[in-house]
This record gives structure tokens, C-alpha cells and sequence, in this order.
């Protein structure tokens, strides 16, 4: 997660991306969370390869961790040198029972880690390979190829991100020729070459699949996401006993955090209110707005609004980012 989440801009400039929160939670919180619970077994340690985020940040993902009884570490990736030398910073955990995960994709699956697979990589099909790394399968559902970004079609099955490794051991080794050989794609140390290397080794991959993909890329892939995910929740407790509700009308399904307050107004659906946020004389549905914003005499649908902004009179779609007034 040591990407600058640059599409997703101006909430990453305060906020590195898998740290902003969709339905209440951080996206990388959500994906270690639903990736735990996935595992047959206890998960012993959670790595966090990032940039230079900060003390603040750094405890919060140490938290994330200990949360799930994991012990967490942190890893740097100084410079963009790509998947491979970013997976590689993180080569104290790289041994045993390994799962690889990108932070800014969150899922909707049912599944359990057949930790006896030698390697297991999950995909989704999609409408337009070209913008993404894809597979290969011979009859048997073994991956016979990989390729990233295909100009002509070969298939449809889109690597999402998520991988897992019976002998993070191998997977070191490789990624440490890559690297050593300076063998580079587009400029850059890809894990998809070390993928390469471990099958021709002979190492079998097979695929994993979700029902559904979920990107937070942009600011319109966050709000979607926020969508998904607040429907799959619906159920369960989405508001906080500390908000304050008067003369307001909730449109399910919406998270109210922490001392929210709610006047005069009709919130939902899929709205996301993060701690201390204030509404009053507003219409607001579609939306995910952060922590101690206050919102006044506005009507928002698909928007994005940060922490600690200031917002009063206005009618559209927005994406603000914190400590702003308008």
C-alpha cells in the first residue's frame, strides 16, 4: 500500500488511499479482516509495506492488526520500483503460509484458503482485459500463463490482487532474481515475472474466485464501493447508540458513526457519516463524508467529503478534500 493514490486525490494528499474509510472502516482494515476470516488457521503476522505515512498512520495499521491478534509489522518501499521489490520489503515475513494482498480492492466472496495448493490466485472476469494482468488455464484449471495488460484477447480472467503461496520461501527467491538480474516490465520489477519464474519451476497455480470485485481507485469507485458494502452489512449495526437524530429521516442502508448529529433532514440511501460530522437542513444520499465535517442547507448525492470540512449551500456532486470551507 505504499502507492501515492493519485486517482483518488485530494483525499489521499491527508490520507494515504487504504486508509479511507468506506462504511465505516478503512479499506485496508476491511480487506486484512475479510482475508482473516478466510484463513483455516490463527494468521500469526500482518505486514504493512507502505511510504512514508507517518507515526499516526503507522500505529493505526499496527492496531489493525492486533485487533485480529496478529503481531504487526512495518515495511518501507522508498521508492515506486514496482510489485515485486514492494513485496519483497516485507522479506522477514516471506516464509511459510503467505498471503499477498493489494490494499485498495475489497471483495464480496465465500471461501476458505485450501492452504494444501501450492499457489492460489484469485480473479475475477471482467469486460475489458486490456487494463489488467490476466490468466491462462489449461483443462485441468491450472494457470498455463500469465499476461499483463493484453492488446489482443486471451481471456477474461483478471488477477484482483490477491494471492496465496504454500512457500513464501520460493516466492522470496524469485522476486530476489528478478531483482538481482534486473529484469524489468515497463520499467519496473513485476510480480507477475516472478509468478512466471515459479511456474516454469513447476509450481501449479491454481484460480480462486469472488462473486463480486470492488475497486477504490477514484472518488466514483469509492462511493460504489461504500454502496456494495453498506447493502452486504445491511443487518447488521450501522448505527452508533451515540448519534443524535432530531426531526431526521434515515433511508436504509446508512452508517452513523460516532457522535453524529443529524437535524432536519433526509439522509439516504447509502450514506456513510464518519465520527463528530454534523448535518442540518440537508438532503444527502449516495455519499460517503469522513470524520468532524459539518454539512448546512445542502443537497449532495454521489459525493466524497472529507475530515473537518466546512460545507453550506450547495447542490451537485462533489469530491472535497480536508479541512475545506465552502
Amino acid at each position: 500500500m505504499a502507492g501515492r493514490g493519485s486517482r483518488l486525490r485530494p483525499h489521499t494528499l491527508t490520507v494515504p488511499k487504504p486508509l479511507v474509510p468506506v462504511a465505516g472502516k478503512p479499506i485496508v482494515q476491511r480487506l486484512v479482516e475479510d482475508l482473516s476470516k478466510m484463513c483455516r488457521q490463527q494468521v500469526k503476522n500482518i505486514g504493512f509495506i507502505i511510504g512514508d505515512f507517518g507515526p499516526e498512520v503507522e500505529a493505526q495499521l499496527l492496531e489493525v492488526a492486533s485487533k485480529l491478534k496478529a503481531k504487526g509489522h512495518i515495511f518501507h518501499q522508498d521508492k515506486p520500483l514496482g510489485t515485486a521489490h514492494a513485496i519483497l520489503c516485507a522479506e522477514p515475513l516471506l516464509e511459510g503460509n503467505t498471503i499477498v494482498a493489494f490494499a485498495d480492492t475489497l471483495f464480496k466472496a465465500d471461501f476458505r484458503i485450501d492452504s494444501d495448493k501450492e499457489g492460489i490466485i484469485w480473479v475475477h472476469k471482467v469486460a475489458d482485459p486490456s487494463a489488467f494482468g490476466v490468466v491462462q488455464l489449461d483443462e485441468s484449471g491450472v494457470i498455463t500463463e500469465f499476461v499483463e495488460k493484453p492488446a489482443e484477447f486471451v481471456s477474461d480472467l483478471a488477477i484482483i490482487g490477491i494471492y496465496y503461496f504454500k512457500d513464501g520461501e520460493k516466492l522470496k527467491e524469485e522476486i530476489k532474481y528478478v531483482i538481482d538480474n534486473d529484469i524489468k516490465d515497463k520499467g519496473e520489477y513485476q510480480l507477475t515475472t516472478a509468478l512466471e519464474n515459479l511456474k516454469q519451476r513447476g509450481t501449479k497455480f491454481v484460480t480462486g474466485t469472488v462473486d463480486e470485485w470492488l475497486d477504490c481507485g477514484n472518488k466514483e469507485a469509492v462511493v460504489y464501493t461504500n454502496q456494495r458494502i453498506l447493502e452486504f452489512n445491511k443487518n447488521g449495526a450501522l448505527i452508533d447508540a451515540t448519534a443524535k437524530l432530531e426531526n431526521t429521516t434515515l433511508i436504509p442502508p446508512c452508517y452513523i458513526g460516532p457522535n453524529v448529529v443529524l437535524t432536519n433532514s433526509v439522509i439516504g440511501p447509502y450514506v456513510s457519516i464518519g465520527e463528530g460530522s454534523s448535518i442540518t437542513d440537508a438532503v444527502v444520499s449516495n455519499t460517503v463524508i469522513q470524520t468532524q465535517s459539518n454539512i448546512q442547507n445542502a443537497v449532495l448525492q454521489n459525493s466524497m467529503i472529507g475530515n473537518f470540512v466546512t460545507l453550506s449551500g450547495n447542490k451537485s456532486s462533489l469530491s472535497i478534500g480536508d479541512f475545506t470551507i465552502m
